[in-house]
């Protein structure tokens, strides 16, 4: 009789192990923080027809909704901020055409600016401490019109003299002014030995962060002019949004479709069958977590020091929100491993930034839970730069003091650009990987039921790029939208693909918002969830391009005013925003052309698809915290829960499992849920097996075996 075979040591470990002891505050918490800022009806829409087409429209301002076109009359825009572009690409061409890193200082010594501040030919004071790539990125920021962020105290040229300028962080009052001279004065004071002329090694420190705050924007927005580069994209988004009047596109034709797709609720057997491929080719998958983000409305402190946390530490049933990213990876694994009898352990790319001390916290709770039993060497961690964030007003970038520019993270479309410059891909293909599915960490359902592989299963068995996880649209969500989007370029060709369009996009190309008539929604576009999986060759060919196309999605998101620490050290707000690139518009490089115009049913041949399924099995994202006064618990903790209850309950009740009905969300804000019931990853993840072992159990106990 052939021998039983053991689940690999991995899987014992995580899915059986007791809790372990709470997370303790990394070492590097105690050090002071620069550069961070406070901050249903059918799922499947394939057989709707709802369109927005671009053709026949030549409007203005107040026209009827639908995306813009070349044939719109030109935009006027503000007139500063076009002769602050056009100055910052002269700027940006000059240093392009320079050979060597002397040749850029002397283009930037002869830019007026960076001659008012700095002086001429100048090698003393605190530039003549420095090394000359560093003198480049000062003198790189004070050319991009940000010599606000240097201050007005350090002897920048050996002169002696203070240079005064206006501070970029929002001005105000007399009063004000008066007392953010006198915070600089007991900043001095308290500075570890800053005498008049000197700097001191307070302030020393506060340069060099900044200084590799201004070394990680020039690297990574290379593709685009560095520093330069990032200023002249957010003049021209700032521009943008201020100019009511939509962008001319420069292709002659664009219309947007509800794009139709494999519906894993209609098509149950195809629908298994894909899950199936995605189980066996798991040894071909990576896993890719962008979880840098800031998670400003979620409102996570230590209750013990106060200390913001980032998101990926909310405790969640009984674990973090990353623990429960990879206890969803390891029922996966465990189902390929009694199925096909070979352990897998699929390697995890973490993307994290320092915001909250982010990149930290994660390599602690990492490290704390021994790498979650897999090993060290089966993780990634690469952190995303901050970036600065901009004055809605005219591009400055906003400061909490000197030498103390506000940066968040630029978004998780940073991931494709970063994976290539810190060598992910070429680690995942060391591993055998050939593809990687792609969630957030807040989604907390993502993996329910087949969603995510069967979707994988498709991308693998069918040579696909990229592949989006959808759902109905919920009315009001600030989520994105899934189109597939036809267009005819200016060469005469037809270009078609599956791509994604951002909710503050909405307006600028005429999305309308999902509407209920009779109780259920018309036809409209579907969520876009920012689940996705990617075949990392041609993610990779994108991320190492050298131009503004390895940013894909580029936005500067000025819907939501900015929290941050004035000089003072209280909490003020801004209209503003930072340059932001989305993961999921990557797709807009995967369009596939034709010489003609195709009629219906073009997406099973494009290297874009996408899989529905009902929305609770695909998104409920714990995002944001419940307020006293909120009505509705959407990206909430509490109701994301509640869906994971409400999911439950259609498991159990299709096993014949009486449990209590989950009533509607008032009464659950009112008493509770009426059960709480977690699932062992080793029960699934699929709902089909899980009932296969639920009646098989209630089948024995009826006939009284054990």
């Amino acid at each position: 009789m052939a021998s039983r075979a053991l689940p690999p040591p991995h899987l014992c470990l995580d899915l059986c192990s007791p809790r372990l002891p709470p997370l303790r505050s990394p070492r590097c918490r105690r050090r002071r923080r620069v550069l961070s800022a406070l901050p249903s009806p059918s799922p499947s829409p394939a057989s709707r027809s709802q369109s927005v087409s671009t053709a026949p429209l030549e409007r203005g301002v107040g026209s009827g909704p639908g995306p813009a076109t070349s044939r719109e009359q030109p935009r006027g825009g503000d007139p500063a901020l076009a002769a602050e572009v056009a100055r910052l690409s002269a700027v940006r061409a000059r240093l392009r055409g320079a050979l060597s890193l002397g040749d850029k200082l002397r283009a930037l010594d002869a830019e007026p600016r960076v001659v008012e501040f700095f002086g001429e030919g100048s090698n003393g004071g605190v530039l003549g401490a420095l090394e000359p790539r560093e003198v480049f990125l000062l003198k790189c920021l004070v050319a991009a019109g940000q010599e606000h962020v240097l201050g007005e105290e350090l002897d920048w040229d050996g002169s002696g003299h203070e240079h005064h300028h206006h501070n970029g962080g929002g001005g105000g009052s007399a009063l004000r002014q008066a007392l953010y001279s006198l915070a600089g004065l007991v900043g001095k004071w308290s500075s570890e030995g800053v005498v008049e002329g000197e700097v001191g090694s307070g302030e020393m420190e506060l340069l060099r962060r900044l200084l590799k705050f201004l070394g990680d924007i020039d690297e990574f927005y290379d593709c685009i002019g560095g520093i330069i580069g990032y200023q002249i994209m957010s003049l021209e988004l700032l521009s943008a949004s201020k100019d009511r009047k939509h962008r001319p596109s420069k292709d002659k034709f664009i219309d947007f479709h509800v794009p139709s797709g494999l519906n894993l609720l209609e098509d149950t057997e195809y629908a298994s069958q894909a899950a199936l491929w995605g189980i066996e080719g798991l040894p071909e998958l990576g896993e890719i977590y962008p979880i840098g983000g800031a998670g400003d409305r979620l409102g996570l402190v230590d209750s013990d020091t106060g200390e913001s946390l980032p998101a990926a530490l909310l405790p969640y049933c009984g674990r973090s929100l990353l623990e429960g990213l990879i206890r969803d990876l390891q029922a996966r694994e465990f189902l390929h491993f009694k199925i096909f009898g070979k352990q897998c352990i699929t390697p995890v790319a973490i993307m994290t930034s320092s915001v909250k001390d982010n990149h930290e916290h994660i390599t602690a709770i990492c490290e704390r839970l021994e790498w979650f039993g897999r090993g060290h060497d089966n993780f990634r961690l690469f952190e995303q730069p901050l970036v600065p964030v901009v004055n809605a007003k005219d591009g400055k970038w906003l400061t909490s003091g000197a030498l103390f520019p506000v940066g968040k993270p630029g978004g998780h479309g940073a991931v494709w650009k970063l994976a290539c410059d810190r060598g992910i891909f070429q680690w995942l293909y060391r591993n055998g990987r050939k593809g990687a599915t792609v969630r957030q960490v807040s989604n907390v359902v993502a993996a329910t039921d087949l969603t995510l592989m069967a979707l994988a299963g498709i991308g693998l068995r069918h040579h696909k790029k990229l592949g989006f996880a959808s759902c109905e649209r919920r009315p009001g969500a600030t989520e994105g939208v899934n189109v597939l989007i036809e267009k005819e370029n200016q060469d005469g060709q037809w270009a078609y693909g599956i791509t994604c369009i951002e909710y503050t996009e909405f307006e600028k190309y005429g999305i309308p918002e999902p509407t209920v008539t009779n109780g259920s929604l018309q036809a409209n576009y579907p969520a876009n969830t920012n689940i996705l999986y990617v075949d990392l060759q041609a993610a990779e060919e994108v991320g190492s391009r050298k131009n503004a196309s390895c940013l894909p999605g580029m936005v500067l998101n000025l819907k939501k005013a900015v929290s941050y620490l004035d000089h003072l050290g209280f909490e003020c707000s801004a209209a503003g925003g930072r340059l932001e690139c989305t993961m999921q518009n990557i797709a807009d490089n995967f369009m596939n052309t034709y010489y003609y115009r195709h009629n219906k049913g073009i997406e099973s041949e494009l290297d874009t698809f996408i899989v529905y399924n009902e929305r609770k099995r695909v998104t409920s994202s714990a995002k944001r915290k419940l307020k006293s006064e909120d009505k509705s618990l959407h990206q909430t903790p509490e109701g994301s829960l509640l869906d994971i209850m409400r999911n439950a309950y259609d498991l159990l009740s299709s096993c014949n499992i009486k449990v209590p009905k989950v009533k509607d969300n008032s009464e659950y804000l009112r008493c509770g849920p009426p059960f709480l019931i977690f699932l062992h990853p080793a029960l699934g993840p699929f709902w089909d097996i899980i009932r296969q072992k639920v009646c098989y159990c209630n089948c024995v106990t009826a006939n009284g075996k054990t």
